[in-house]
């Protein structure tokens, strides 16, 4: 595997957006995959009362039982989900999670279908691991979601499991009941499992609301790892804290493969968790409704730009326009031909930075967060657009 996994696209952003600004740039990043929230106080101080009260040692590789008890008690309330804390194993974030629910699901050899556009670490995830990522193309005609059918031609003999990741990151869609309930039948037909990526379900516009594909029925269930953490609901990127729910045998497998791996979740982190997940809600209401109002403010901002176009994002804190209309076009003399070159230029024309949309595997698209303040989204949409005019 040496010298053959690079850098996170949106990290690798989020790192050259710190290095300009190092060297004294002016650089507005809507690269974040964060909220920009504080962490509840009253999470902080769960925290600071656990270092202050000494839970600062080893736990059990899978978690600490009353946070895994905590986690039950979510999955039941907000999903309708019934779990035993032996089906629970607590990571140090969602992404971790995603990668030990694909370790003990995939074989090396099998293939995993991943629906494009894709969370960046998927691919390399199920590559390290040995498997092969199928990709199955979506675009702004069915929402950026696959279809039943879809999901139906693209499963081989092959074929071990399917991630679905709703809401999506980088496209903000939302599956509906309906959507997930032929989705799950193909899935039973068929005898693939599923991780489903929930990180964002809490994060939801309008109508919109988020269903559990595992919810849907016991068969469906036990056909599934259901991923999700503190991460974004609290604002607790730093604190990595993840988890996944899933059938005794993959929870224990995976239980294993952690103790080898990181030990066990960091203690502090699993104390503030607890808190966030039994009493953190006030906070995430107020987060959501924030996310609300600048999802509007930057959907009338983005609409003097002509050529670009945009499926308004259902859920997460993502617009992801399809930018392809100004390649080809010319600034000073250079030709502006991908989603890479569209990049630097606006990072040094407009001195704002956006993720393109390669690395999520849609490279006609880029990603902006509007996890940015207010001012952030007016200044540096303005200087975007402003700068996309100048293309020749």
């Amino acid at each position: 595997m040496s010298g053959k996994v690079g850098l996170s696209e949106t990290i690798a952003i989020d790192e050259k957006v710190k290095k300009l600004r190092a060297e004294g740039r002016r650089v507005i990043s809507f690269g974040a995959g964060q909220p920009d929230a504080p962490t509840p106080p009253e999470v902080c101080e769960a925290g600071i009362a656990a270092i202050r009260g000494g839970a600062t040692k080893y736990t059990s590789p899978g978690g600490c039982l009353e946070l895994r008890q905590a986690i039950c008690e979510k999955l039941e309330r907000d999903n309708g989900l019934s779990y035993r804390p032996e089906q629970i194993v607590v990571s140090a974030g969602a992404k971790q999670a995603i990668f030990m629910a694909l370790a003990v699901i995939v074989d090396p050899g099998e293939d995993v279908l991943l629906p494009a556009p894709y969370w960046v670490s998927y691919p390399t995830q199920i590559s390290i691991l040995g498997g092969n990522p199928r990709v199955i193309p979506t675009d702004e005609r069915t929402g950026f979601k696959i279809t039943a059918e879809q999901l139906r031609a693209s499963i081989t003999p092959n074929t071990a499991c399917l991630i679905l990741n709703s809401p999506s990151n980088p496209t903000g869609a939302v599956y509906s009941r309906e959507e997930l309930e032929a989705i799950g039948e193909v899935v039973l037909e068929s005898g693939i499992q599923v991780v489903t990526d929930e990180i964002y379900e809490r994060i939801v516009f309008g109508d919109s609301a988020h269903v559990s594909l595992a919810s849907l029925s016991p068969a469906l269930q036990k056909k599934t790892a259901v991923v999700n953490g503190v991460s974004k609901a609290y604002s607790m990127t730093g604190w990595r804290i993840g988890y996944f729910a899933a059938e005794p045998e993959w929870a224990e497998r995976a239980t294993a493969l952690q103790s080898h791996l990181s030990g066990n979740p960091c203690s502090v982190s699993q104390e503030a968790a607890i808190e966030a997940l039994r009493r953190g809600d006030a906070s995430v209401r107020e987060m959501v409704s924030v996310f609300g109002r600048r999802r509007e403010q930057l959907l009338d901002l983005l609409r003097p730009a002509e050529r670009l176009s945009l499926c308004p994002p259902d859920g997460a804190f993502y617009a992801f326009p399809d930018v392809s209309g100004y390649f080809g076009r010319s600034t000073g003399g250079t030709v502006l031909e991908d989603d890479l070159a569209l990049a630097g230029y606006l990072i040094e024309e407009a001195g704002v930075a956006l993720v393109p949309g390669s690395g999520f595997g849609s490279p006609k698209h880029m990603r902006l967060s509007f996890a940015a303040s207010d001012r952030e989204i007016e200044e540096g949409v303005r200087s975007m657009v402003a700068a996309l005019g100048k293309l020749a």
